[in-house]
């Protein structure tokens, strides 16, 4: 059993990579041999790598041996605990969506791939920004859902933070530990033990990365514990209170994820690969707190299947807007069609005793604005 203040460690399978370098041929080969290898290598570019994220796109068909991409420590979490696989793969489908709110009016909105293994596809190999926020809502996306799951009484292995007894006090006085406190160190545990499990340990740049910006997701769900109480006196007055700690809503971990966004460092990995320092030395150390990424983006302006950008060409945009929503930003210059479309709402509703609302139906014709394609020798150059 899943014990509230140990996780059990599970052996890693260690692969060594097969290498075929030009250097390895005899000299007099290495013209000959090294031109062929290196077409090939430009042919057969290396594809993404399939995530644990897809876990969210199974719904309640979790069968451990037929998710794609989990190493073996995640494998074999899974098999030990499938119910608290479920609550992943429901936090899952939530975090996507909360990716998808904060960039919805951003160039690069989060999509995903349908029936791809690798929800995001190729542009999650870069070493980005926007690498970096996914890799940190994910990881809070899996706290919150194991968190809220063992709250309401769905796993067997966890319940309400069982170190929330007896009494205690705040800035407004002494309180009584009561009802049912969300145990977030239960959900970080976990979500540490199998998120994390991926990442290899030893200076490899990436993986200090995805490690750096997943404990940022993890830590910002606790960021925003809330202390909840009840009032017991004559006439509800606060002479006694009983209180709990509750999660807030996921959208204030979403909200402030994106604003770690924004203020991301750009950083290269030390000399002895063992952490991060600033790639220009005019900014400030990243902090604990702060998402951190090595590379820059990549032009999301235009379909780019190499760098996995799907390019902003019908998109949605404002006319009037100034911000990344706007139809200047979003079209990245190239102009905008507009279409004139009809849609039919509810309105006028009124409430019928007892128990009804009934709504008439209304038409209304709006302007729809949507980002022209790039011209094609534009498109063909990046693709």
């Amino acid at each position: 059993m899943l014990s509230p203040n140990r996780l059990e460690a599970s052996p890693g399978i260690a692969v060594a990579p097969g290498r075929a370098e030009c250097g390895a041929f005899p000299r007099t080969a290495a013209p000959r041999l090294c031109l062929p290898l290196v077409l090939l290598l430009l042919a057969l570019t290396p594809r993404a790598d399939s995530s644990w994220w897809y876990i969210g796109a199974l719904g309640a068909r979790v069968i451990c041996d037929n998710i794609p991409g989990l190493v073996n420590k995640q494998r074999q979490l899974c098999q030990r605990y499938p119910d608290i696989m479920q609550s992943v793969g429901e936090g899952a489908k939530e975090w996507i969506r909360e990716c998808q709110h904060q960039f919805r009016h951003h160039r690069w909105n989060c999509s995903t791939l349908d029936r791809d293994h690798t929800v995001f596809g190729r542009v999650m190999l870069r070493s980005s920004r926007e690498a970096a926020f996914v890799y940190a809502i994910s990881s809070a996306g899996v706290v919150y859902a194991i968190t809220r799951a063992c709250s309401q009484g769905d796993l067997k292995v966890c319940s309400c933070d069982p170190l929330k007894r007896g009494r205690s006090k705040d800035e407004r006085g002494e309180f009584d530990w009561g009802g049912c406190s969300d145990n977030i160190n239960y959900g970080i545990r976990f979500a540490k033990a199998f998120v994390d499990a991926k990442e290899k340990k030893v200076k490899d740049a990436r993986a200090l990365m995805n490690l750096h910006n997943n404990r940022c997701g993890r830590m910002a769900v606790k960021r925003f514990l809330k202390l909840e109480c009840k009032c017991h006196g004559v006439s509800g007055s606060c002479t006694l209170r009983t209180c709990w700690l509750a999660m807030s809503d996921f959208r204030k971990t979403g909200d402030y994820l994106r604003k770690k966004y924004n203020g991301a460092i750009q950083v290269t990995m030390n000399q002895d690969g063992t952490g991060f320092t600033v790639a220009n030395k005019n900014f400030r150390k990243p902090t604990k707190t702060d998402l951190v990424y090595f590379e820059n983006s990549p032009d999301y302006c235009v379909m780019d299947k190499s760098a996995g950008s799907l390019g902003t060409a019908g998109r949605v945009c404002s006319k009037v807007s100034r911000g990344t929503d706007g139809c200047e930003v979003m079209c990245c210059g190239r102009g905008y069609d507009t279409t004139r479309v009809t849609r039919v709402t509810k309105c006028e509703c009124k409430f019928h005793w007892c128990c009804a609302v009934r709504c008439k139906e209304c038409e209304d014709t709006v302007d729809v604005h949507t980002c022209k394609a790039p011209k094609r020798a534009e498109w063909l150059d990046q693709t």
